[in-house]
């Protein structure tokens, strides 16, 4: 007898806006600390004067992308399952399940898409992710169905991609509505952002915060972490956040704490540079199973910079803080520490785009630090 064959298991792909062992934002179910924002968007569709693109702008990982699906669901539910006065639906309805699947034939999502065969996210949404949208909108639909356009995020557009999006947005098709997304919003043509509405996010306080981060641990479905933080963790994490309920996950499902006291222990020596504690750090972070962790590395070690400058030049912050800055800055070398952030910016950058050697990065920088700090 023949042997039936093995079922094929569908491998799910990575997404670049998913941060691991965490639900997606658009599987996220509530959102919190943005309720006017939501009943800006909820009013505006309900009027029947609906503005064709919304540009969602803010810090990374504080509900934007989370609010655009739970606008997108709303836009593409039938009406009788819209809320009145909130953006709601209920979890089985067909909209819900197929914008969770991005099966949704209303729904289009562009970013970037992973490369199977580099293993890698591209740099930059290319332009060929944008020519998606003329066969999407040429498509013809039910009468009074709408679509949605999510771009996620409008800033990781390359210039060629934003020009074809920018043609989209110029003559939109009736019924459609353009949700760009945005943690860096002055980064977009000038020309984009002239055609939308913008709708600006402020990090979150911290009781929503808490709420945000609660309800991502109860859908992770595993012990990510070890588990949700302590309230002994609570006040550094939501400190190092900065609001972002991304950030936090990411600090906490990390060993973020501990990274960022590696980072300020190497910064607090300065000039002098442990390098043997430095080659070990970099080791760590420049394989690709360290992804996570090396993106955190830098979202930290850029805060700390930028925090030192800010300390210099307005003598804001901690008094460690200030100490620090006046130590290793003062008023004579503000400007070449505050070229330091953008020249590290730029190479992590070059980095990833060209993909190149990460712990080599990783040294390179600390090498300049060291150098900045002998002035």
């Amino acid at each position: 007898m023949a042997r039936a064959p093995a079922v094929q298991e569908i491998e799910e792909l990575p997404e670049a806006d998913r941060l691991d062992g965490f639900p997606h934002p658009r599987a996220v179910e509530r959102l919190y600390g943005h309720e006017a924002a939501e009943q800006t968007l909820q009013a505006a569709f309900a009027s029947g004067r609906m503005h064709h693109g919304w540009l969602i702008a803010g810090a990374e990982g504080i509900g934007k992308a989370t609010l655009a699906y739970r606008f997108a669901r709303h836009v593409l539910a039938d009406p009788a399952e819209r809320a009145h006065e909130t953006l709601d639906i209920a979890p089985g309805t067909r909209a819900t399940r197929q914008v969770l699947a991005l099966s949704h034939p209303g729904l289009l999502v562009i970013r970037r898409a992973y490369d199977t065969k580099g293993k890698r996210f591209p740099a930059t949404i290319p332009v060929d992710e944008v020519r998606r949208l003329k066969t999407f909108l040429g498509r013809t639909t039910e009468e009074n169905a709408w679509r949605v356009v999510i771009v996620d995020r409008a800033d990781e557009l390359n210039v060629s991609a934003a020009n074809a999006l920018l043609k989209s947005l110029e003559e939109p098709p009736p019924r459609t509505v353009f949700l760009l997304i945005s943690s860096a919003p002055g980064r977009l043509l000038v020309t984009i952002r002239s055609r939308v509405r913008t709708l600006d996010l402020a990090p979150l306080a911290d009781e929503p915060l808490k709420r945000a981060v609660s309800q991502a641990f109860a859908g992770s479905g595993e012990e990510v972490g070890g588990g949700a933080p302590q309230p002994s963790e609570w006040d550094r994490l939501a400190r190092l956040s900065g609001g972002s309920v991304r950030r936090l996950l990411s600090l906490h499902a990390a060993k973020g704490l501990v990274l960022h006291d590696r980072i300020s222990a190497i910064l607090g020596s300065l000039p002098a540079v442990d390098w043997g504690t430095v080659h070990t750090l970099a080791d760590e972070l420049s394989g690709q199973a360290a992804d996570q962790r090396y993106e955190l590395f830098f979202e930290l070690l850029m805060d700390a910079i930028a925090r030192l400058v800010n300390a210099e030049a307005r003598g804001e912050g901690p008094p460690a803080e200030i100490s620090l800055a006046r130590r290793l800055i003062g008023p004579a070398r503000l400007a070449t520490w505050a070229g330091l952030w953008e020249r590290v910016a730029a190479d992590k950058a070059e980095t990833a785009a060209l993909n190149l050697d990460r712990r080599a990065l990783i040294l390179d920088v600390f090498a300049r630090l060291e150098a900045a700090a002998r002035g």
